[in-house]
């Protein structure tokens, strides 16, 4: 029973919540929709979609578009906009029921059937993506990912990080007026570029290295990955 006859009939609350919810779902698999576009193209090449969810282009025959990935993007701005529509509705009625709240309903009918079929896409397609491991090593073959890495080794030295900050980025403008990267920098050049570095620098040089020593809580270090997996499996079956 409601505690309120008016508010029984007059509010949508309920209605609103629900669009809350979907248009930020919805946003989120905008955003891995577009981080897919961005690391499967030919810039990249760091992921392989699978063909059944891309089409051919009717011009350009080397052309492999990503139909799906794109469409669940465009779907995101109607979901956001049957929210925003509610909200609008709501704002400039009365406190008790009018005759505009029954356009509540299609917006509502609209965006959890978009739900729905944006969940019915994604479940296969994260399954069949294919991951290119190889081709993203190359991608940072160049070891500037790494430049936090070194500036945080000299921070363990005892130099303030605002400096370390400044050194390091010198390092950087020094290797691309050389046209190298800082896996190119031999010994002999980290000590000219970089004093304070010692011969336990290089072995630190290391993208997986890199990876697994970020062992915080919510960290990329392969337990911690590991962790969240079995979190998010844990959290769907007790779901289900």
């Amino acid at each position: 029973p409601s505690d309120n006859s008016l508010d029984s009939v007059g509010q949508r609350d309920y209605m609103a919540d629900y669009h809350s919810f979907a248009s930020l779902f919805a946003v989120h698999c905008s955003r891995l929709a577009e981080d897919f576009v961005i690391y499967s193209s030919r810039e990249f090449g760091w992921l392989l979609l699978p063909d059944g969810f891309c089409t051919g282009s009717s011009m350009m025959p080397q052309k492999k578009n990503p139909d799906v990935l794109e469409l669940l993007r465009g779907k995101t701005g109607q979901i956001v906009g049957h929210f925003l529509d509610l909200l609008i509705t709501l704002k400039g009625l009365p406190m008790t029921y009018d005759r505009d709240l029954q356009e509540d309903k299609r917006g509502f009918r609209s965006s959890l059937a978009t739900v729905e079929g944006m969940l019915k896409v994604l479940v296969p397609l994260l399954a069949a993506v294919q991951v290119d491991g190889a081709r993203a090593e190359e991608g940072m073959a160049d070891g500037f990912a790494l430049a936090t890495d070194v500036a945080e080794y000299l921070v363990l030295r005892g130099v303030p990080f605002r400096e370390a900050h400044a050194k390091v980025g010198g390092v950087v403008k020094e290797c691309l007026a050389r046209k190298k990267g800082l896996f190119d920098l031999t010994k002999e050049e980290w000590r000219e570029l970089l004093p304070e570095a010692g011969d336990d620098l290089l072995p630190l040089l290391s993208l997986r290295s890199a990876v697994e020593r970020r062992r915080t809580w919510g960290g990329t270090g392969f337990d911690r990955v590991h962790e969240q997996i079995a979190r998010g499996r844990a959290l769907l079956g007790s779901a289900s």
